[in-house]
């Protein structure tokens, strides 16, 4: 068993990276109600301040910046997936998945990147903002209508 560590700064910016187990299944699109309810039930027992996130089919790029006083993102991500996971139906599981009570329906780890400056902040925006564009789902990223960005503009026209 690996000992990853992953770094413990309260009051962080992190960029995430979450994907399905299953490449190229539309999961995430067909359930985003589900995957919504998950995680506005998340982050309103846990805060954190969502500067972006954008939804694929298969993955999410989120950025996030926790309380001052909060270096926990790990919790908030299990519990999301978990919340996620317990809405859809069961299907078959190896006996690993079973011992570790998992559904198999997300990659166990996830991908996080601590921002270190404007420059990067300003840099993972845009990969949350033209991910949807590079895996050819849109031609332009304001077209994409999965990411906050879309609720921004949604926001602005009001």
């Amino acid at each position: 068993m690996s000992n990853y560590r992953r770094p413990q700064t309260p009051g962080a910016t992190i960029f995430f990276t979450v994907s399905l187990r299953a490449q190229g299944s539309n999961l995430l699109l067909q359930e985003i109600t589900l995957l919504r309810s998950a995680v506005q039930r998340t982050l309103r027992e846990r805060p954190v301040t969502v500067n972006a996130w954008a939804v694929l089919p298969d993955h999410m790029h989120c950025i996030w910046t926790l309380p001052a006083e909060d270096h926990d993102f790990s919790t908030r991500w299990r519990i999301i997936k978990a919340r996620f996971s317990r809405g859809l139906p069961k299907g078959p599981r190896t006996s690993s998945q079973i011992k570790r009570q998992e559904r198999g329906i997300w990659h166990r780890r996830f991908w996080e990147h601590h921002i270190r400056s404007k420059v990067d902040f300003d840099a993972h925006m845009e990969h949350c903002w033209l991910d949807p564009v590079r895996h050819g789902l849109v031609q332009k990223p304001e077209h994409w209508e999965f990411t906050s960005f879309a609720k921004m503009r949604r926001a602005s026209v009001a």
